[in-house]
């Protein structure tokens, strides 16, 4: 029998979630069309990774910037990165949250900087996290690294990360891999 907590809210209790790291993006800025190539690729494998996911129960947090935008909440970003005139709008379009997911929007490039991110990861009893998005190199890369600091086991597929070139993504990846311990295998065989 679940309990409740004292707000009536039923916890998920689930050792594995999903982090998607400032995949609603419109792309709109310096370099942000290199990014842009990239991401398409990897948008497409992570939003699989999280349907397959999802049908087994594991939660997705989106994990944002809020792109100095700092009257914005999530859903006005939603909406902005999904307009025709967005650069990234395919991309923000693949990736959409569903009702049931999680997000924290973050000021910085790591996901646990300023946010209440720890704090969702305890309320849903997380020990391992499988973290996706761009940039590899900078949001994806800090976020894992606050998270390793935070004794949580690491999953970055190869698959689902983009940087603005694939020499930046690799060399993000090794760093992971070698002082992170993550495991950086490909989407397809992560269980």
């Amino acid at each position: 029998m679940k309990r409740r907590d004292p707000h009536g809210l039923v916890p998920e209790k689930s050792e594995l979630v999903l982090l998607l790291v400032d995949v609603i993006n419109d792309f709109d800025f310096r370099h942000g069309e290199k990014l842009l190539r990239f991401a398409r690729p990897a948008a497409r494998r992570i939003a699989a990774l999280k349907s397959r996911l999802s049908r087994r129960g594991v939660p997705a947090i989106y994990v944002n910037d809020n792109f100095g935008r700092w009257r914005s909440d999530f859903k006005s970003q939603v909406e902005r990165c999904i307009r025709d005139d967005a650069p990234g709008a395919e991309v923000a379009r693949l990736l959409i949250p569903a009702d049931d997911d999680y997000f924290v929007l973050k000021p910085k490039h790591s996901g646990f900087y300023s946010t209440s991110l720890g704090v969702l990861l305890s309320y849903l009893s997380a020990h391992r996290l499988i973290i996706t998005g761009f940039a590899a190199d900078i949001c994806v890369l800090y976020t894992a690294n606050d998270a390793y600091m935070r004794n949580y086991e690491l999953i970055v597929p190869a698959d689902c990360v983009a940087a603005e070139t694939a020499a930046a993504r690799r060399t993000a990846l090794q760093q992971m891999k070698r002082f992170l311990h993550a495991d950086i295998r490909t989407s397809r065989s992560v269980r």
